[in-house]
């Protein structure tokens, strides 16, 4: 008999994630040999158990699950990963499968259907959601540059323009440019607004 696929299990959220090993831990072919409750521990865990298949959340503490499979594609290349979230916004697609994520999955998935899709990444196939496909899809690409798109974060928690010139190292009428430049492309009534669009579609 072959070797059972290596699992680790990434989740800040420790009720999910007891539960996601024990419904994996039914599947013969299928041991989950490390579990982790933030990113840098994800990254730490896996390459220590060198495992064959990384479970990631979405959002977690230190790194996200999209940061946590591009270290590990440098630092155990071996390891696919999939990425289970709450979360399945078109611009988080996107940026995953640039990451090298082969599997992008909403945590409503049935556990059969997650432990189908460690195999399938396993075996060297893809597998995504085709709802979240086909919303990625329709939603195009974003129309932020890389630096409107930062200046838009670090607008979203109400911060005065002076505070996102320091905290981006720019000056305040640059801030402001960005600002006026990405309410225009989003089509927003006002910056706040266009923050709400742009997190909703996950492009930042």
């Amino acid at each position: 008999m072959s070797r059972a696929i290596r699992v680790l299990l990434a989740d800040d959220e420790h009720l999910i994630r007891a539960a996601l090993a024990q419904l994996l831990a039914l599947e013969d072919d299928l041991e989950v040999v490390a579990q982790a409750a933030s990113g840098p521990e994800a990254v730490a865990q896996a390459v220590a158990a060198d495992v064959d298949v990384a479970v990631l959340d979405l959002q977690m503490p230190g790194l996200d699950g999209i940061a946590v499979a591009e270290r590990l594609g440098a630092d155990l290349p071996g390891c696919a990963t999939v990425i289970v979230t709450s979360h399945g916004r078109p611009g988080h697609l996107k940026r995953a499968l640039a990451g090298g994520v082969r599997g992008f999955l909403p945590k409503t998935t049935s556990a059969a259907t997650l432990a189908a899709v460690v195999r399938t990444v396993h075996a060297g196939g893809r597998h995504v959601d085709p709802e979240l496909a086909a919303e990625a899809i329709a939603a195009g690409d974003s129309p932020l540059t890389p630096r409107e798109a930062d200046v838009l974060e670090l607008a979203a928690d109400g911060a005065p323009v002076e505070e996102i010139a320091e905290r981006a190292s720019l000056s305040p009428g640059t801030v402001r440019n960005y600002l006026s430049n990405a309410v225009g492309k989003l089509g927003a009534a006002n910056r706040h607004d266009a923050c709400a669009i742009a997190r909703r579609m996950g492009w930042i």
